[in-house]
């Protein structure tokens, strides 16, 4: 299995983009925070975040399909012995696959909300240490506001039986954990 040092120098290798390692940062913190709930291995749900873009620019390169960074990125997570369950997280994250496990479907929503969250905290004078979740869930309603954060994706947290609101405010929580090294 891929160790989280192993895979920070992967990542370094394969993504240029700073803000990008930021977001894959916040998807593993998110990841990690939300495993208990669903009586699972928090490392091994934050190591599927942690890894689930590690192909994106090899896939914009490429032509920028965003179904074939989420089959690269599988492939090169199973090459490195990520779990079968992180390789089907990988897979499922860009829609290109069916969301079957609670994983599959963490991951799905986990992904644009870090995202919106990000983009909140910008606006905020305190950053991460003072937004709260009124102030994403107010940005979650203007469509215009990080307008690549799919908020129906976001909504699928009703899939896991999670409300919109337990949700963001318990990913604001995570990235909050990490605000140093996302410089927010």
């Amino acid at each position: 299995m891929i160790t989280r040092t192993e895979a920070f120098k992967l990542i370094e290798e394969k993504i240029a983009n700073v803000n990008l390692r930021k977001h894959m940062w916040s998807t593993e913190a998110c990841l990690r925070v939300l495993a208990p709930r669903f009586d699972a291995d928090a490392d091994a749900w934050g190591m599927a975040g942690l890894m689930h873009d590690v192909s994106y620019e090899d896939a914009e390169k490429a032509g920028g399909d965003l179904h074939l960074h989420a089959e690269m990125g599988a492939k090169l997570a199973e090459e490195r012995g990520l779990s079968v369950e992180g390789v089907q997280a990988i897979r499922a994250h860009a829609g290109g696959v069916s969301r079957e496990t609670d994983l599959d479907k963490v991951l799905y929503a986990v992904d644009p909300l870090t995202g919106l969250i990000a983009a909140a905290a910008l606006m905020h004078p305190e950053r991460l240490g003072g937004l709260q979740t009124r102030s994403v869930l107010k940005r979650f309603k203007d469509k215009r506001f990080a307008a690549g954060a799919d908020r129906d994706q976001i909504k699928t947290c009703s899939e896991f039986g999670m409300e919109l609101d337990e949700f963001a405010s318990t990913c604001l929580e995570a990235m909050r954990g990490i605000r140093g090294e996302l410089g927010l």
